[in-house]
């Protein structure tokens, strides 16, 4: 099964890079600088961010369909990053080492399937996911903290 997973696009969070903590908490945005590698994962890049960098802590709308699956939670973002991820038909290496939450969603964005899994296996349980004809795309999440990691759709 053919897929692709991309992190979020940078153009919505680009106005709080290098602004003060007064316009950062306008937008319930914190900055912190990375003390270790890895343990910040960007979401747009889909990469750690390296120790000694800044990241931003928000609230993101992961889920932003009129259902009771609505939902949101803390991710971080690198401050300076602007190149969005994209992964045709493979997880990007900040995923292999955490244990993960997937959630199968229809085209009505409710939810179908869920199941956790180590990052080196979630592969699998992707195509496992896709192989129903009735899911439209499964969001990824880091399973210990819930913070939404990224989404997986169909490919051609």
């Amino acid at each position: 099964m053919k897929y692709r997973i991309s992190g979020l696009r940078a153009e919505q969070f680009t106005h709080l890079f290098g602004q003060s903590d007064t316009y950062l908490k306008r937008y319930g945005a914190i900055r912190k600088t990375v003390v270790s590698y890895p343990g910040y994962p960007d979401r747009i890049s889909l990469c750690d961010i390296p120790a000694g960098e800044t990241a931003l802590l928000i609230n993101h709308i992961y889920q932003p369909a009129d259902t009771p699956y609505f939902g949101s939670h803390a991710i971080y973002i690198w401050e300076v990053c602007t190149q969005q991820g994209i992964y045709l038909n493979e997880l990007p290496e900040v995923m292999k080492t955490r244990v993960l939450s997937l959630r199968a969603y229809d085209e009505n964005h409710f939810l179908r399937r869920a199941d956790i899994c180590e990052g080196q296996f979630s592969e699998n349980l992707i195509g496992l996911f896709f192989a129903d004809p009735l899911i439209s795309y499964i969001q990824i999440h880091n399973a210990k903290q819930g913070c939404y990691a990224c989404c997986a759709e169909r490919s051609e």
